[in-house]
C-alpha cells in the first residue's frame, strides 16, 4: 500500500505577528534558528516516516511560490492551490480525493506543517505503527495524542476510553479508541484534565486510508463530497484550475474535526511522548529556542490583535 503525506500549509498564523504575516506565514518561517522553514523541518521528518512516501502539499494560492521554493521536491501537481480559505475538512477532502482518484488503496497522513518536534526518530516511530494501524483495519481513524505536560488551555484535547483505561495503564505508541475531542479548556479544567489521565493534546495529524476517509466524508459532510466529486471530473485536464477556482470557495467553512471526528464512530488515538509544541505563541517559540522575542516585536502583536477586535 503507498503512504501519502499531506502537509496543510494555507495558514496565515496571525498569533506571531509581525514576525508571521499574510504574505510570508510562519510555515515559511525559520522561527527555530536552524536554517530551514517550519514546513521544510515537516517534510524532511516525514521522510524519516516513510521516504517513499508521495507528499502533496495544500495551501493557499498565495504561498503557492513559497513552497516550490522551500520544498522543490514535491512536483507542481502535488501542490494543491486553495483559491480560498475553507478550514480544515475541504483542505482534506481536496488531496484525498486527488489521491483517491490517484491510487484507492492509499493509506494517508494529514499532518499541519508548522509544528516544532525535536525527536524525529520517536516520531517516526508513532506515525508507523499508525499507518500500520490504518493500512489493516477499516474504518479507521487515528489521531496523534500527545501526553500533556502542563494544564495547557490552548490546545484541544483528546479523551481516550476509559474502558481501555481499566485494562492497563495508557503507553505511549498503543492505539486505543477515541471517548471524546474536548474544546480549549479554561485553567481549572485543564488541571483536572491532567489530574484524572486520559487526556491528550490534539496534535492535529490524521491517520487513515484512502476508503475510510471517503466513507466518513460520505456519511458526514455530503455537501462537501459533493463538490469534489464535481471538482474531480475535471482532474488532469485543462479545466481543472478554473473549476477548482469556481468550485472550492463554495465549501462549507468547518473543520475536520466537527466536520467528521466528533461524529465518527471509527476514530482511535495513538498518544506520544516525545516533545512537541504547535508554536502558536511568542512563549512558545521562546521556550523551545531558549531566545527572547524583543517587547517591541510583543507590542506589535498585542496592537494587532487589538485592530483584529476592532473589524
Amino acid at each position: 500500500m503507498t503512504n501519502h503525506i499531506v502537509i496543510m500549509a494555507g495558514g496565515q498564523g496571525t498569533r506571531l505577528y509581525p514576525l508571521s504575516t499574510a504574505e510570508k506565514p510562519k510555515q515559511f518561517l525559520d522561527l527555530l534558528g536552524v536554517g530551514k522553514s517550519l514546513i521544510r523541518l515537516t517534510y524532511e521528518r516525514f521522510l524519516a516516516v516513510d521516504p517513499a512516501a508521495k507528499f502533496w502539499v495544500v495551501t493557499s494560492a498565495d504561498y503557492v511560490h513559497w513552497v516550490r521554493e522551500q520544498i522543490p521536491e514535491i512536483p507542481e501537481a502535488q501542490i494543491l492551490a486553495e483559491p480560498a480559505p475553507r478550514n480544515t475538512a475541504p483542505c482534506i477532502a481536496y488531496a484525498c480525493w486527488k489521491i483517491k482518484a490517484e491510487n484507492p488503496e492509499s493509506n494517508i497522513i494529514v499532518t499541519p506543517s508548522d509544528a516544532y518536534v525535536s525527536r524525529a526518530d520517536l516520531y517516526a516511530v508513532t506515525l508507523r505503527k499508525a499507518l500500520d494501524f490504518t493500512a489493516t483495519r477499516t474504518p479507521s481513524i487515528v489521531c496523534v495524542g500527545i501526553k500533556p505536560t502542563v494544564p495547557h488551555t490552548g490546545y484541544g484535547y483528546i479523551r481516550i476510553s476509559s474502558r481501555d483505561e481499566e485494562k492497563s495503564p495508557i503507553k505511549a505508541d498503543e492505539i486505543h479508541k477515541v471517548d471524546s475531542f474536548r474544546e480549549k479548556p479554561d485553567r481549572e479544567t485543564a488541571e483536572r484534565y491532567l489530574a484524572e489521565g486520559g487526556y491528550y493534546w490534539n496534535a492535529g495529524i490524521f491517520v487513515w486510508n484512502a476508503a475510510t476517509i471517503e466513507a466518513e466524508l460520505r456519511a458526514f459532510a455530503p455537501g462537501i463530497t459533493a463538490i469534489f466529486d464535481t471538482l474531480a471530473k475535471s482532474f488532469g485536464t485543462p479545466a481543472e484550475a478554473a473549476e477548482t477556482e469556481r468550485l472550492f470557495p463554495t465549501c462549507e467553512k468547518i473543520s475536520i474535526d466537527y466536520a467528521v471526528l466528533e461524529k465518527s464512530a471509527n476514530v482511535y488515538c495513538i498518544p506520544a511522548d516525545w516533545p512537541w509544541d504547535d508554536l502558536g505563541s511568542f512563549a512558545s517559540i521562546e521556550k523551545v529556542t531558549g531566545r527572547t522575542i524583543p517587547q517591541e516585536i510583543k507590542d506589535a502583536q498585542d496592537e494587532y490583535q487589538r485592530s483584529l477586535k476592532k473589524k
